[in-house]
């Protein structure tokens, strides 16, 4: 059992140097991920649908939520395990969220990597995985398998 662990210990480290090189080879590092979170969000505030969804939900905790959000870039990222919490519970029951506020998230976040991002190689990575989260939130948060029953279309 103790070879199996430091077995797996090995290939999770080995993992995580292989992501920390892909990473560094296209300018993401740990300050990078600070500036953008705390550019985009300073950005999300201003909008005029998203920041009062935002600032409703945060109102007074703001700080900690930007410790998080740099803490689960950097876990993505980094593949570091650095963040533990879970989105979708975070994410139920928000006031005035709906599906419509994603592509307006994703619109504001690809804005603001067109400003700071330090390589095309980043912005697309930062893209291809934000839009993989917004699609897998719109899913768990809006999705009614009822809704694609194919009865209903005969109804």
């Amino acid at each position: 059992m103790n070879n199996e662990l430091q077995g797996r210990a090995a290939h999770v480290a080995a993992i995580r140097e292989r992501a920390e090189a892909e990473m560094k080879s296209i300018g993401i590092d740990d300050a990078f991920i600070g500036t953008l979170v705390e550019t985009f969000y300073s950005r999300v505030l201003l909008h005029p649908e998203l920041g009062p969804v935002f600032d409703a939900r945060l109102s007074g905790r703001w700080p900690e939520h930007m410790e998080k959000m740099k803490s689960f870039w950097s876990s993505v990222a980094f593949r570091s395990g650095a963040y533990g919490g879970k989105p979708v519970q975070a994410h139920t029951g928000v006031a005035n969220m709906t599906p419509e506020l994603f592509p307006k998230w994703l619109a504001l976040f690809a804005a603001t990597l067109d400003d700071i991002a330090p390589t095309p190689e980043a912005k697309a990575w930062f893209m291809a995985t934000a839009e993989r989260i917004a699609r897998s939130l719109t899913l768990s948060l809006f999705y009614n398998p009822a809704l694609d029953d194919p009865a209903r279309e005969r109804a």
